[in-house]
Formats: structure tokens, C-alpha cells, sequence
């Protein structure tokens, strides 16, 4: 999954975006309004951290700002300092999911988050599923026949990407895109590559799904004939 931390705070932009990415998620870190904007329309995003206090714009601005980008329907967890209720009901009348008062503790965040994702996506279940193939979201293992199988993040969100969208084929800038931030290198075999390390990680393991390769469209998740 991929999330844009928007907080003008460098040290503490980079604390959560750390904290997050050890977590398995994808993260983009904007500092102001008008950068948050232009990520907006860039990428694809599952969620967006506010902050309101920010250089440029107030948070709620951006969060109504939103409805013209990329991701108008972007779920999001506003992180302020502003304690009064009168802030917290304006941010959830601006469109916010939820509401998280600085300081906060790194596993109450993503707990919210967590919440967030599940209330606001489209999946009912936090575990996908292709025959013995197993992937649950929010703990964010995988299983082949209940045994777990160990992937490093970018296979396992490689993995994640295309059980979401199996039986349909994900073409490969729509991978680039959710695989990778804003600011990473990507090198022309870089998907090739991590499909071919996952292909033969879950073949190794028997998983009973595999990674078909369709020559100039992308990649799709086939369950094998019974």
C-alpha cells in the first residue's frame, strides 16, 4: 500500500515515513500544501497523513483540495497538535476519516490507519486469497498451505498488487508507480526482476498460484487447474 505523509516537520516527516516503510508500506513525504498537491496528481495513494499547521496552506484547505486531484476519495488521518473540539469537528466536516493528536505513540497510528484503510477500501476481508495462496493485509504475511512464506517488502507488495487485482493483468508503470516513491530510482528491469524473484519464491513454496508474463500488457495472479 502507498501513503502520502504530508508534514512540514522534516524530523518528524521522516520519523513516520521510517516507522511506516519498516511496516511494508510505500510512502511519499510532502512538506508543504502545494508539494502534497502536485503528488496528488502524480500517484495513486491508499491514504494521506495531514498535518494542518502547515507553511503554505492550512491542512483543511488541502483536504478539500483534494477532490480535484488524482485521489478525490483519498481516506485520511489528520495528525495535529490542535486539541480544541471545535478543530477536530471541523476536520472531519472538511472530509477526514479520523483524528490523531500529536504526541502519539507509533502503534496507535497505525492501528488508526489500519481502521481508516478498512472502513474507507473497497475490500470487506483483510486477507487475500488464491487456493493455498494466502496474504493477509493487516499483519502483512504470506501463507501457501498455512505455512508461512517470508518475501522482503517489495516482492510482498509486488504480491499484494496483483492478488488485488487477479484475474485482471496490472500493467507495469501501474507497478513502478505503486511499487516505488516519488523520489526512488527505478531501473528498466527492476519489475522484471522482482516478478521473477517472486515467481520462483512462490513456486519453490508450491503455492498453487503463479505470475503470468503477457508480452507488452503486464503481469497477472492464474490459479492452476485443478
Amino acid at each position: 500500500m502507498k501513503l502520502l505523509i504530508v508534514e512540514d516537520h522534516p524530523s518528524l516527516g521522516e520519523l513516520l515515513g521510517k516507522h511506516l516503510r519498516r511496516s511494508g508500506f510505500v510512502v511519499d513525504l510532502a512538506q508543504n500544501g502545494q508539494a502534497a498537491l502536485a503528488m496528488l496528481d502524480l500517484s495513486q495513494y491508499d491514504a494521506m497523513l495531514l498535518d494542518l499547521g502547515l507553511p503554505d496552506m492550512d491542512g483543511l484547505q488541502l483536504l478539500t483540495q483534494r477532490g480535484r486531484s488524482r485521489n478525490p476519495q483519498l481516506p485520511c488521518l489528520i495528525l495535529t497538535a490542535r486539541d480544541a473540539v471545535q478543530s477536530r469537528i471541523a476536520g472531519l466536516d472538511a472530509g477526514a476519516d479520523d483524528y490523531l493528536l500529536k504526541p502519539f505513540d507509533m502503534a496507535e497510528l497505525e492501528a488508526r490507519l489500519r481502521a481508516v484503510l478498512r472502513r474507507c477500501g473497497p475490500r470487506q476481508s483483510s486477507r487475500l486469497q488464491m487456493g493455498n495462496l494466502s496474504f493477509c493485509e493487516q499483519h502483512r504475511d504470506v501463507e501457501v498451505d498455512a505455512r508461512p512464506l517470508l518475501l522482503p517488502k517489495r516482492e510482498l507488495a509486488l504480491l499484494e498488487e496483483l492478488l488485488r487485482s487477479a484475474p485482471r493483468v496490472v500493467v507495469k508503470d501501474h507497478l513502478e508507480e505503486r511499487l516505488y516513491a516519488l523520489n526512488e530510482a527505478v531501473t528498466p528491469n527492476a519489475i522484471e526482476a522482482a516478478v521473477s524473484r517472486l515467481r520462483r519464491k512462490l513456486a519453490t513454496a508450491g503455492a498453487d498460484a503463479s505470475i503470468e508474463t503477457l508480452r507488452g500488457l503486464g503481469y497477472r495472479l492464474t490459479q492452476a487447474s485443478a
